[in-house]
């Protein structure tokens, strides 16, 4: 689930060097300083050959119960569903239970634009249905139980946003309704399908469709940072389906993609047609390049949740990060850790305090900044001597001063440089946008 302005993927460029052998104790390092830092809590692991040769676990599952991450426990994965629920999809293709021309008014003629949307359009993100998570009222019920009938007739409501195969735009309503439509084939749940078909097969033991959160059962807690870390909101795991519901580890996760590139789940016409990028996506897979080479996977993120799953082929390498509170970028710690385990040069982050402001000096930041480039608002509020900044229909996020009139939001890469006396503000992620104060 996307909960940032903008999606947050993984490149890199150049060409590095590979070494079998790996300095363990310089990534324990650097995942030490993370977490003395209070930079980011989670677990991670790495695969070669279809075995674990590294994992580590920092911070807490549980902050107010002071329960330590261990490799057992279990972290919301947020879009990282997605390639489960692709190959799912897949199997039952490959079954001749569907095709990739099916459409979705064969399951939901009620749709807009059904007759014309296929199962491929759904699993690339060109179906032209409109995101919900990105309404504008989504977070004020995103923490209660919904139906999936509540859920189509919003879809309904929600209507189209451009024509089917026009362009890709990523939509957590195509895998909602994939999940619907996996459920309707097998009359099943799609937990009883997850289950059987990955999970059992794969000796998959802390992968399941998640509910409620049970620090109990090891299910790790999502947190903020904000003067030390605070518990986040928890969606309703009725709401993203096998968009965004999956409950994993790092190991459970390195054991999928390691079984699919291995042709364990689907046959090798399929896993190709899973590579097949349109527009920068496959049938539920990105494309990440590392310098020279090139990882197949999926990023993830849902309340404070942030993970990243994928898999090197010329390598045999898979690489999986969960984490349940982040302060640096998911991005920036992958770097980290990849350039440690395939023997590039890496400098180990400084992370320079920021600078100091009173409430008063805020005052002057804050308004709604719009700009034409982009179809949605950044109010800009202060608590107390900290800044915030929210995007229309998306969670608040805390701004950390680094210069004068410059903040950052370093888990996600965004930079936000004021200009009080124009009234304008410069964010800065990926792209560069420049906002007018809206009075």
């Amino acid at each position: 689930m996307k909960i940032f302005i903008c999606s947050i993927l993984i490149f890199f460029c150049a060409h590095l060097s590979f070494g079998q052998d790996f300095n363990k104790v310089r990534l324990d390092s650097l995942l030490e300083l993370i977490e003395t830092k209070q930079k980011g809590m989670g677990s991670i692991s790495i695969f070669k050959d279809g075995g674990e040769v590294y994992h580590k676990s920092i911070g807490y599952a549980d902050v107010e119960e002071h329960l330590k991450a261990d490799r057992d426990t279990r972290y919301r994965i947020g879009s990282i569903s997605k390639p489960f629920t692709a190959a799912l999809i897949l199997q039952m293709v490959e079954e001749e239970k569907l095709t990739l021309e099916t459409r979705l008014s064969e399951f939901f003629p009620e749709i807009p634009n059904s007759q014309k949307i296929s199962i491929e359009h759904l699993l690339r993100h060109r179906s032209g249905l409109y995101n919900f998570t990105n309404a504008g009222d989504y977070p004020k019920w995103m923490e209660s139980p919904q139906t999936k009938s509540q859920l189509i007739d919003l879809f309904i409501k929600n209507g189209v946003v451009f024509q089917p195969d026009e362009k890709f735009e990523y939509s957590n309503t195509n895998y909602v309704l994939l999940s619907y439509i996996l459920e309707e084939t097998e009359e099943k749940t799609l937990a009883e399908i997850l289950m059987e078909r990955i999970c059992k097969p794969l000796n998959l033991e802390h992968t399941y469709l998640g509910g409620k959160i049970m620090t109990g059962r090891n299910e790790a807690q999502s947190y903020f940072f904000n003067d030390g870390w605070k518990l986040g909101p928890e969606t309703d795991m009725s709401i993203p389906s096998g968009a965004g519901a999956v409950v994993s580890t790092p190991a459970d996760l390195n054991t999928f993609f390691t079984a699919l590139f291995f042709g364990k789940l689907l046959n090798k016409s399929s896993l190709e047609q899973m590579k097949e990028l349109v527009d920068g996506y496959g049938l539920g897979l990105f494309q990440m390049p590392f310098y020279s080479r090139k990882a197949f996977g999926h990023n993830g993120g849902i309340d404070g949740f942030q993970s990243n799953a994928s898999f090197f082929e010329s390598d045999k390498v898979a690489v999986a990060l969960t984490m349940n509170a982040v302060e640096m970028g998911v991005n920036d710690i992958l770097i980290g850790v990849l350039s440690i385990y395939f023997g590039r040069e890496y400098d180990f982050p400084a992370f320079q305090p920021g600078i100091q402001v009173t409430s008063g000096e805020l005052d002057k930041y804050l308004g709604i900044y719009s700009s034409e480039d982009l179809p949605l608002k950044i109010t800009i509020s202060k608590k107390g001597n900290r800044l915030f900044a929210q995007a229309t229909g998306q969670s608040e996020f805390p701004l950390e001063p680094y210069e004068t009139d410059k903040f950052r939001f370093e888990r996600a890469g965004i930079k936000m440089e004021f200009l009080p006396e124009e009234r304008k503000m410069v964010l800065i992620q990926g792209a560069r946008y420049e906002y007018i104060l809206d009075e």
